[in-house]
């Protein structure tokens, strides 16, 4: 705070911040993110801020460049890094918990193109822009990683009677109390998944439940090449 401070009283037109808030604890970096939000609105001067927390990233950014290994993986604003993230590393970067991945593969049923996922019969159904990328993309028959992140998988009931496209069936693992909601934990044909649901749930550990998720909200990525096919 004193750097800042010194750094702030010589009036600079651009702001150079280094991970300012890695050594304070969880409560006070939440109070210093505050802080620092209110600085960049009453100085109105560019902040260059490096971090490697997602979170300081997204509440303090307006303009968010996300690095790995030294190359640029992305340049975008926090919303659409967020729900338009350009592969798998963004995507997995951007969000707690974060997106979850499935394995799965592109089938052509009729004129609805599905994701197959597993051995089982558990299959999504893609939405018209989405499965228009696929087939042009040739990845019919091929296999691809579908992303979905956990506030995107829902357990209400109206949701469930909306989404027959998208449903499936798994056994709770873990529950996790977060106060105004819960995190759930489970199995989608052996790969580990989480969704984010209301406190209110009934499902508890050891539950055989039926989801759903947001087919709206799903993400489809190359497999070998892990750019994003469409968002």
């Amino acid at each position: 705070a004193m750097a800042m401070g010194r750094a702030i009283v010589r009036n600079p037109k651009v702001f150079l911040m280094d991970e300012p808030l890695s050594n304070l604890d969880a409560k006070l970096r939440v109070q210093m993110r505050v802080e620092i939000a209110k600085l960049h609105k009453d100085l109105d001067a560019t902040i260059i801020y490096v971090t490697h927390d997602q979170t300081e990233a997204m509440t303090l950014g307006t303009r968010i460049i996300v690095m790995k290994d030294g190359v640029v993986q992305q340049v975008d604003s926090p919303k659409n890094l967020y729900d338009k993230p350009a592969n798998l590393f963004v995507a997995g970067f951007m969000g707690s918990p974060q997106m979850n991945f499935i394995n799965c593969e592109v089938e052509k049923q009729g004129d609805d193109i599905m994701l197959h996922i597993g051995q089982a019969r558990t299959y999504i159904k893609v939405p018209a822009d989405q499965a228009k990328a696929l087939v042009d993309g040739g990845y019919v028959g091929k296999q691809v990683i579908m992303g979905i992140r956990p506030e995107d998988i829902h357990d209400e009931e109206s949701f469930i009677e909306m989404s027959p496209d998208s449903k499936f069936e798994t056994e709770i693992k873990i529950y996790e109390l977060l106060g105004a909601e819960v995190r759930l934990h489970f199995d989608i044909e052996g790969f580990e998944c989480a969704a984010k649901v209301n406190a209110r749930t009934d499902a508890r550990v050891g539950d055989e439940v039926t989801m759903a998720m947001d087919v709206n909200k799903i993400h489809i990525f190359d497999k070998d090449t892990e750019e994003v096919i469409t968002n």
